[in-house]
């Protein structure tokens, strides 16, 4: 069954979720997390903790809102049909390998592998809300960087944290190419043991029950035929 629920109420319900800071002293989700099918991991990510080591300090991140892709049977995933290339190499990898790949020659989307080594699961990271100030601030100032390169072409004066748009302070990391710039996560960033790695790495979080999961489509991937209706995204 599929919920609607308009993007006013969603962001309220993130924002009550979220209105205390989550503890830094969560544990990291352990392989077995990952190594289970991906619609069962999408799901469970939700409320958990994306953290990404940047230039600029370490930065939190609630999971709110995923995309399940399930290999070569799926119309919609990357790897329909056997497709294993230099490029998807990485879903084929065991859960907790990262996949993050460009769309339109510019935009980094992030993923996150599930199954054990051989089997092309994976979950896309659609959206993410700060776990406390220190990030939100970090998030931000990257998102304002990225802007201001624009500002920069267009010979305007660059937005300050006081004086960035609202749309942007409103949808900060909503969309899997604005949450990648506001955590820092870049092609760099592909491929590595999420399980392990010291600086990048998804924790434990808040409580999420399942009646609070809604389902509907996946974006953007009209192509799939059948598979496009398939209520294989999930959000809090």
């Amino acid at each position: 069954m599929e919920y609607f629920i308009s993007e006013g109420e969603r962001r309220a319900s993130e924002r009550k979720m979220l209105k205390t800071e989550i503890k830094k002293t969560q544990n990291r989700l352990p392989r077995e997390f990952f190594t289970r099918d991906g619609i069962t991991v999408a799901k469970e990510l939700l409320g958990k903790i994306l953290v990404h080591d940047t230039a600029i300090g370490t930065i939190r991140a609630v999971i709110t809102e995923v995309e399940s892709y399930m290999g070569e049977w799926d119309k919609g995933s990357h790897t329909y049909g056997g497709k294993r290339t230099e490029r998807t190499e990485p879903m084929y990898h065991i859960g907790g390998a990262s996949y993050v790949y460009l769309i339109y020659g510019m935009y980094s989307c992030m993923n996150i592998a599930a199954m054990t080594e051989g089997i092309p699961q994976a979950v896309l990271i659609r959206s993410v809300e700060p776990a406390d100030q220190e990030s939100r601030e970090k998030m931000l100032a990257l998102r304002l960087n990225e802007l201001n390169k624009k500002q920069l072409k267009k010979g305007k004066p660059p937005y300050t944290p006081d004086t960035a748009p609202a749309s942007l302070r409103n949808h900060l990391a909503d969309g899997p190419g604005k949450m990648c710039i506001a955590m820092g996560i870049s092609r760099a960033d592909n491929d590595i043991d999420m399980v392990v790695s010291a600086s990048f790495c998804v924790t434990e979080g808040i409580v999420v029950k399942p009646q609070q999961i809604h389902a509907a489509k996946r974006i953007g991937i009209d192509y799939a035929e059948e598979a496009a209706d398939y209520l294989w995204r999930f959000y809090i």
